[in-house]
């Protein structure tokens, strides 16, 4: 495998973030500035709670994103509860929140439902394995690791990031 230390020293301010597959930051909304667990409703121009938003699936879903990269778990999961529990991509959120808060088993269980629901979740594949390296479970973080490659991800966020984390054994927290 090749390496991305060097390429981590160039760009030290390189910040890959949770739920998509770009190195970008999430753009941030004004939920950064909401208390209580309240999210920002653009439409109704003020905070209100998760489940009285106007906003659909993909908009609650970057606001799902947006409160991960803020070390915002807790506010994260309260957004969830209210999503479509069948998107894979929620599954994947459950199981990053859970793994960062410390709940393996539970993150383990959503990270599979994500991958049964999608087995082509490069993402779910890849924080999964990120968990799997930072428990020691490196054989089976290589195994997820050649299945984002197969699945046609090289060169994607998911196999960089991952990549990154077997090479030095860093994760991302985000």
């Amino acid at each position: 495998m090749r390496t991305l230390i060097p390429l981590l020293v160039a760009l030290p301010g390189l910040a890959f973030a949770a739920g998509d597959d770009s190195s970008t930051p999430p753009k941030p909304s004004d939920t950064k500035n909401c208390l209580f667990g309240r999210i920002w409703d653009a439409e109704k121009k003020k905070c209100v709670k998760p489940e009285k938003s106007s906003l659909n699936q993909d908009g609650l879903y970057d606001t799902v994103r947006e409160l991960a990269y803020a070390g915002r778990l807790d506010e994260a999961q309260g957004v969830l509860r209210i999503m479509d529990q069948d998107d894979d991509r929620v599954m994947t959120y459950w199981g990053f929140t859970h793994r960062k808060m410390g709940n393996l088993t539970l993150a383990q269980m959503f990270y599979d439902q994500a991958i049964a629901a999608n087995p082509d979740n490069i993402l779910a594949r890849s924080y999964m394995a990120q968990g799997y390296v930072t428990q020691g479970r490196t054989e089976e973080a290589i195994a997820q690791y050649r299945e984002i490659v197969a699945r046609g991800g090289a060169g994607s966020w998911a196999e960089e990031s991952l990549r990154t984390a077997l090479e030095t054994g860093i994760t991302f927290d985000y």
